[in-house]
């Protein structure tokens, strides 16, 4: 599939965009998250995450200016592991889980990092998008997963869900410039949305029941 032509400094511009945004993401779910003693970013999520930017960081380096970026996210994600070894065996329900959380969570990295890998390869994709926008759909229904199985706002905020669809907004707009008779990119960028719209609706509602939504950071 051929790209389009877009300006330079609108792909610099969304790129840049989406890398500052998804990083007031990250900053805020690891406050958030050592506020609460609690990891704010689904386990699932994580491991996608950082196989994502291990990958693209270190084995297919991306140029630049989306290589630093990938630095800087990978570097946030090591500290959301953190807090996943941390916290995350005493938020597992299931006995088994809780049991054996130690074993699942490497196993869950590698099994992300070998699903974004063997997806590349799959689709020739060395920019990474369908694997970068497939686990973000993921994720973005893990959020509203998350916030409902809890049934509370730990670990999360109105500020990171805003900074989180913003920051996949920008490029979802860079990727349907590039390749607008995509069928399954263009599912993907509207379905992350309307998933982000459904978490930032439920959390609103959630967060309205105690107090001012804006004011929790």
């Amino acid at each position: 599939m051929t790209a389009a032509i877009v300006d330079p400094t609108l792909v610099l511009f969304l790129k840049l965009g989406s890398g500052l945004l998804w990083t007031i993401a990250y900053i805020l779910i690891l406050r958030r998250g050592w506020k609460d003693q609690t990891y704010g970013m689904p386990l699932a999520a994580l491991a996608a995450n950082l196989g994502w930017e291990f990958l693209f960081s270190f084995v297919l380096p991306h140029k630049a200016p989306q290589l630093q970026v990938n630095y800087v996210w990978f570097a946030f994600d090591l500290g959301l592991l953190v807090q996943a070894i941390r916290f995350g065996k005493w938020e597992q329900r299931h006995p088994w889980v809780r049991k054996n959380f130690y074993l699942i969570l490497p196993a869950s990295l590698l099994c992300g990092f070998l699903a974004v890998y063997t997806m590349t390869l799959e689709f020739s994709d060395p920019n990474g998008m369908y694997s970068a926008f497939g686990q973000n759909l993921m994720m973005s229904i893990l959020f509203v997963s998350m916030l409902l199985a809890r049934d509370d706002a730990r670990g999360q905020s109105m500020w990171i869900a805003l900074a989180k669809m913003t920051g996949t907004v920008f490029p979802s707009i860079l990727f349907h410039l590039l390749y607008p008779g995509s069928p399954l990119l263009n599912f993907l960028f509207v379905a992350i949305f309307l998933f982000d719209l459904l978490y930032c609706s439920l959390l609103y509602a959630k967060l309205r029941t105690s107090g001012n939504p804006w004011k929790r950071l």
